[in-house]
This record gives C-alpha cells, structure tokens and sequence, in this order.
C-alpha cells in the first residue's frame, strides 16, 4: 500500500503545496479549515497590501489565479496594480480553490505527529490514527503570535481580544471599540491599518513606536523607478533578486538571513493607506518603548522610556493592542511529537531546510512563515507559493 503525504494547514501555503502534490500523482490527505485565519484572524474591511499579481495561489492545474476566481464567481475583477483586494474576497478565493481542487480536504485537527520507523503517525482529533510517508507543515501563523514580553507580563493569563491587552491577530470586528481609547504598539502595516480602522469606526487611536519616524509608507506604483526590474512586490533589484531567487538566501550567514526577513519588505505601510491615516485622526508617540505595563481598575497603563534612556511617562487607555508581528518556533508546534522537535535542526527557532523545503528529520517538510529563515521574506507572502511549492512537490517525489 502506498502511503499518503499529510498536508497539515489550508491556508495558501497548504492548498498550493497539495495541488502540485497531486499534479504529480502522489496520493494526498490535506487537513485545516480553508483560508481559516484569513477569514477569522484578519480585520473585517481590510485590504491586502500585496497586489492583484502577487495573491494568487499558486497550481499545476490551469484555472485556478485570482482572475479565474473573480470570473467564475463574477465578482470585481483584480488585475492592476492600483486595485485593491478585500481580505473578504481573497478568503472567498481561496475557499473557492479548495473546492475545486480538493473536495475531499479533511476539516479536522491533526493531534500529534510522530515518527515511526521510516514513515509518519498521525493522529487526528476524530480519533483515527494513520501512516503517512511524509509530513508537510503549512500552519500558517497559527500560534505564532509575537507578544513583547512587558506587555505579557501585564496580563498573566494571557493577551485576550476581551481583556484589557490584545494581539492583533485576536481581533475580526473592530467596530467594539467604538468610542474607546486603545493603544497600537507597532509601526507595520498591521499596526497602521488597525489604527485606521479602529479610528474610522469611532475609537480614539494611538501608535506608539520604538523607532522615531518609524511611521512610513511605500510608493505609489506610479512613482516606482522604471530603472529597476520588475517583481510581484515592486520595481528593485533586491526584491526581484529575493523573489526569484529565493534559494540562495540559504547560502548566507543566519544573521544576515534573520535581518532581511525582518527588515526586507517589513514595517511599512501600503501607499493607498497614506491619505487615510493622516486623515483619520490617529496620533503617533515615536521614539519611545514599552518599558513596562500595568492593569489599574481593568485599565491597562503602559510606561514608556527613550531609546537611549531620559525621562519616562505613563500613557493609559482602555485597551493596547499588540500589532508586533509573528515569531517562528517550533516548540510552538505542539502537534509535532516531542522527539520531532528535538531532532529538528533551528535556527532562532526555525527549521532549517534543505533546497526541496526538507528539514532535518527525514521526510518532514515545511512551508510559508517557517521557510523564511531559510528562504527569505518571500515565504512571508502569498506569492511565494509559486516559487515554494513546486519545489517542494518535486523533493517529495524523488522519495518514491
């Protein structure tokens, strides 16, 4: 009997990983909600910062971009670059993608992970156990929340979309805040259309941020130099260099590959959001961090210093909200077996891989976020399917 490879995640990462598996004939079972964080744990009324050409997900099989999508469905069509996609759209898309594709995907909930002999254990939340030759891990940014440790220690029992101290990612309707005074800590994209939104709604917003001027936007596709080649992210020799040739980043020293996943294409806000945020009323306090928070009466109250020391002051409000990204770590996987993740090779807590996305355990393999630090910041985006899962697909097949 041949073994089937788990996919385990349905997000773009995941779905695009299992359709160039099936391409090629290998037998599949993909496990996860579609799209769940895109329609869950993303802003209602956000928009992608990416354009309509870099938010395909990738597929052997043709009819099956973004386009194909909006004309099946008959929907707004996203083609320029000076279109701008709803998050609510691009989560429709890729639920339509899974039923096209993968009508048999298995909304369920992968328990644990193990290896056994020279295949895989799975055990599934509806209680059925299974082998299978090979794992992918295309979770997403499930469980990977980064929260600054000062605004952690406020609330012992953990940041929580109702309690005094959030991540962002814990938040779909924003329109709760309404009238309420609420904090953003962070300067990236999230942060800045988070602030928006809030403010749109009705709330009185601040940014708070560590780097003075961190607040910034990008340009305009008009006002990109035509001198530089084109890339799904923009007009630049680095970005067409890290995403077209993504492979290489894993040749350079860790630290040179930790700092361009965190600086390349990091905090900065979409050039459409310029007009808004000025507009809507969102103050900013730069130059200044978090040095330590408190809950007084339900209240939290955040204490803030300089970057090279000086006076301190305190700023309260009624809710902070931690717009500060993402962090891998495979401890935080805690599907996979214990002795899994110990004899995973990492680096600042993320796998390393080879060039067919293979970590150090035979026949385990991961994709999206985790393959950043090996890959680059490509892997951050949508876009990266295209370069990720063939490849990936391919280093599979040369198991049989």
């Amino acid at each position: 009997m041949i073994l089937p490879v788990a996919v385990i995640g349905a997000g773009p990462f995941g779905l695009s990983t299992a359709a160039h598996l099936r391409g090629r004939g290998i037998p599949v079972r993909i496990f996860g909600s579609p799209m769940v964080s895109w329609r869950d744990h993303m802003p209602a009324g956000m928009l992608l910062k990416s354009t309509p050409v870099a938010s395909t997900i990738d597929a052997p099989q043709p009819g099956h971009t973004l386009l194909d999508f909006c004309a099946d469905t008959g929907g707004q069509r996203y083609e320029s670059d000076w279109d701008l996609i709803p998050v609510e759209d691009f989560a429709r898309y890729g639920q339509w993608f899974a039923e096209s594709l993968f009508p048999d995907l298995e909304q369920v909930r992968v328990v644990s992970v193990d290896r056994v002999k020279c295949a895989f254990e799975l055990k599934l939340d509806s209680g059925e156990t299974f082998k299978a030759r090979a794992v992918v891990v295309a979770t997403g940014l499930s469980g990977l929340a980064r929260m600054p440790r000062e605004l952690a220690a406020a609330v012992p029992e953990g940041p929580s979309a109702t309690g005094p101290v959030s991540h962002a990612s814990q938040h779909h309707d924003l329109s709760v805040f309404a009238g309420r005074e609420v904090v953003v800590v962070g300067a990236g994209q999230s942060a800045l259309e988070n602030a928006v939104l809030m403010a749109e709604a009705g709330a009185k917003v601040r940014i708070v941020a560590r780097t003075p001027g961190a607040v910034a936007f990008g340009d305009a596709p008009d006002r990109q130099p035509k001198w530089a080649p084109e890339s799904p992210f923009g007009r630049a020799w680095s970005l067409y260099a890290l995403s077209y040739h993504a492979t290489h980043v894993r040749h350079l020293p860790a630290p040179a590959r930790h700092y361009l996943v965190r600086r390349v294409l990091g905090p900065l806000g979409a050039w459409w959001l310029r007009e808004r945020f000025t507009n809507g009323g969102v103050h900013v306090t730069d130059g200044r961090r978090v040095v330590r928070a408190r809950v007084e009466d339900g209240r939290p109250v955040l204490t803030l210093g300089g970057r090279s020391g000086g006076p301190r002051y305190e700023l309260a409000a009624d809710h902070v909200m931690a717009a500060t990204g993402y962090r891998m770590d495979v401890a935080a996987l805690d599907f996979l077996g214990h002795e899994l993740r110990t004899a995973l090779v990492t680096t600042k807590g993320a796998p390393v891989l080879d060039a067919g996305y293979g970590s150090s355990v035979p026949g385990l393999y991961f994709t999206g976020l985790p393959a950043s630090s090996s890959f680059g910041p490509l892997m951050r985006f949508v876009c990266g399917t295209e370069y990720a899962s063939p490849r990936l697909a391919a280093a599979v097949a040369g198991l049989s």
